[in-house]
């Protein structure tokens, strides 16, 4: 652009809704500057860019209902929003600042975007939220999200139901309960516990404890045994010791998780932990770090080795780019599986798949013959 090309420059995200106008004055060739709220009105400011001005949108901003289409990532499975923003106050967290308040979707509009994904022949739609299990506290009168599972799960059409992030502040059992009995809906879900330990925990803002957090999973358990639960975790934050991080490995070891977000401690501008004085040596969270993951590992291999043998029905999506021959989908539990298959015949398809080789975090499998039918693992009774 210095060199007279004509170029558009935006910087949007969270960093750019935090830092705002002091872009501009460090990089004065920045032609737009947006928070993530206003990807709906990208082709507004554009045009006011093109208006010959530069342009600063990280007001706070309420949502409006020509909100623009989440990602989609292929042509069998779409992203959905319900609801944006997080009231939380994590303290690593630069989220809650950048984002705005908690906006719930009404229940109407999110409906007719699921049936519109369905009319253009997509399987599944993945329910998205920062903290998901505050959808409808901010609406009056208040609606309860477990409410929303069971009515977007209805929807004709719909094979597949998901949703992230799940908060253990605010999910409720009755979440579990829409899981178990909405037939649409995946034996999925994600839970970021963060901490095992409950001084961590304070210290982080999560407004759970630990006993709390497996509350949860007992109830997950109880009612559908065979579900995926994944997490995510954060070592090295300030002031952690050994007896901490080992309280997390304990929960790794109680859980057994399918897969773990893993991330060591770095602190982010104008977080509150950043400026603690207890923060660790990279050495010490590098050791921490390591040894999760090593943990995760084992129990991702351990989880999908359960499923030797089984019978699965897989979501079909796309061909493996690796051996062209085969196909890639996914079970209900979110498990990468690969079979041989025409991608032109199956994309989109659910197949019942024989699982012939288990590995760490993918499974391999041949098409099931006629009859067999799809293994389940029922509730105690």
């Amino acid at each position: 652009k210095r060199d007279g090309e004509d170029v558009t420059i935006i910087v949007a995200g969270c960093v750019a809704q935090q830092e705002g106008q002091s872009l501009l004055r460090r990089v004065p060739e920045i032609d737009l500057v947006m928070g993530p709220q206003y990807a709906n009105r990208i082709s507004d400011l554009l045009e006011d860019v093109a208006n010959g001005n530069q342009v600063v949108a990280t007001e706070a901003s309420h949502i409006m209902e020509d909100s623009t289409k989440p990602r989609r990532q292929s042509a069998t499975c779409a992203w959905v929003n319900v609801i944006y923003g997080c009231n939380e106050r994590c303290t690593y967290c630069i989220v809650p600042t950048t984002r705005g308040v908690e906006q719930s979707r009404p229940v109407e509009s999110i409906v007719d975007e699921v049936k519109e994904l369905i009319s253009q022949g997509f399987k599944e739609v993945t329910l998205l939220g920062q903290n998901i299990d505050a959808y409808g506290r901010d609406m009056m009168p208040k609606r309860k999200f477990s409410d929303l599972l069971r009515v977007v799960g209805e929807t004709p059409g719909l094979e597949r139901l998901r949703f992230v992030t799940s908060h253990p502040r605010y999910m409720s059992l009755g979440v579990v309960d829409a899981v178990a009995e909405t037939s649409a809906a995946c034996e999925y879900f994600h839970v970021p516990f963060q901490s095992g330990s409950n001084a961590i925990l304070k210290a982080m803002g999560r407004g759970h404890s630990r006993e709390r957090f497996l509350s949860i999973v007992d109830r997950i358990r109880q009612r559908l045994p065979d579900a995926a639960i994944t997490a995510d975790v954060i070592v090295g934050f300030p002031g952690e010791t050994e007896q901490d991080f080992l309280d997390t490995l304990d929960i790794m070891e109680q859980v057994k998780f399918d897969a773990v977000n893993t991330a060591a401690y770095s602190p982010r501008p104008n977080t509150p932990a950043a400026t603690w004085e207890s923060q660790l040596t990279e050495e010490v969270k590098q050791d921490r770090l390591r040894r999760i993951n090593d943990l995760c590992d084992l129990h991702a291999e351990e989880r999908r080795a359960r499923m030797m043998d089984r019978v699965v029905q897989v979501l079909v999506e796309e061909r493996n780019v690796k051996k062209p021959t085969q196909v890639m989908g996914r079970t209900t539990h979110g498990y990468i599986v690969y079979f041989d298959g025409d991608i032109e015949e199956l994309r989109g398809e659910l197949v019942n798949v024989k699982i012939t080789r288990c590995q760490r975090y993918y499974l391999a499998g041949e098409i099931a013959e006629e009859g067999e039918e799809v293994t389940k693992i029922l509730p105690e009774v």
